[in-house]
């Protein structure tokens, strides 16, 4: 099929189970864990340049020379309405008390306290809609002080550093290991007109966080729970006295582990919020 164009996409299910037993497997979801294992579904995208029946005819020749069964069927798809339709189910949404999120293109009204949090998601993760991203948010409404500098670690789109910096604290030090999230994250800082207060770089986890910016008041990680854990012996060297540091993307089954890791770490477990099973877990820095 590559052989056609290199336009492909591959849904094949037949190994999530051993997916699951990896490090981002209970990120996986509903849908696809009760997919039929039997079947694998190719499509290959033609531009309209090229004749999807001489493709067709190619394929079927190809594929019974090498005794493949083929199931084909072709459908036309504009190109624009793919890209923008998902835009329709992403409209402003209301976390904890006072953040709104809203995408570009949505309008929505503010109370006189409502902070707003321009997102785009573009390719980073947190647009709000994951209860992980809630859960934190929430966390971090609850118990950041005015005046608190932050490090957020995996920070994905920057949502947390630019609620952060809405709320009240000082700056915001962002970090993510993806070269495109910390291109996105920091889009989305100047898009919110935090980019004098927040910046984002690139760092695995803590190994590339600026120590001579240390302590930091608020930490928060919302990433997953194999990822807490590694994390989690040398986290409160990063945070003040008193410093605070909340983490989601965990789910129920694995709340013990991150809790006991911390606790090791020297941090005392403060509050914690769950939703559809997950959990977001504050800790303090006594």
């Amino acid at each position: 099929m590559s052989m056609v164009d290199a336009g492909l996409e591959i849904e094949d299910f037949s190994d999530v189970e051993e997916n699951l037993m990896q490090i981002y497997g209970e990120l996986i979801d509903e849908s696809i864990l009760h997919a039929d294992r039997s079947v694998c579904k190719i499509g290959l995208y033609l531009s309209e340049e090229k004749d999807p029946e001489e493709a067709l005819r190619f394929l079927e020749m190809r594929f019974a020379e090498e005794k493949l069964s083929l199931s084909p069927s072709c459908e036309t798809i504009d190109e624009e309405d793919w890209a923008d339709n998902w835009k329709q189910y992403y409209k402003p949404l209301r976390v904890g008390r006072h953040i709104v999120i809203r995408p570009p293109w949505e309008e929505c009204a503010l109370g006189k306290d409502d902070i707003e949090v321009v997102m785009d998601p573009g390719m980073a993760f947190g647009t709000g809609t994951h209860e992980t991203t809630r859960l934190c948010l929430t966390l971090l409404e609850k118990h950041l002080h005015k005046g608190d500098r932050v490090l957020d670690v995996g920070t994905g789109s920057g949502i947390l550093s630019i609620a952060a910096v809405k709320l009240g604290a000082a700056s915001a030090d962002a970090y993510d290991l993806d070269p495109t999230a910390v291109r996105v994250a920091n889009e989305n800082f100047a898009a919110n007109g935090v980019d004098d207060r927040a910046v984002c770089a690139v760092s695995d986890l803590l190994g590339g966080v600026d120590r001579a910016r240390a302590p930091f008041d608020f930490v928060c990680a919302n990433i997953v729970a194999d990822i807490l854990l590694r994390m989690a012996p040398d986290v409160s060297s990063f945070m003040a006295r008193g410093g605070r540091l909340a983490v989601s993307g965990v789910i129920e089954e694995r709340r013990d582990d991150v809790v006991g890791a911390m606790e090791r770490g020297g941090l005392t477990l403060t509050e914690e919020l769950s939703e559809a099973d997950w959990c977001a877990i504050l800790f303090t820095r006594k």
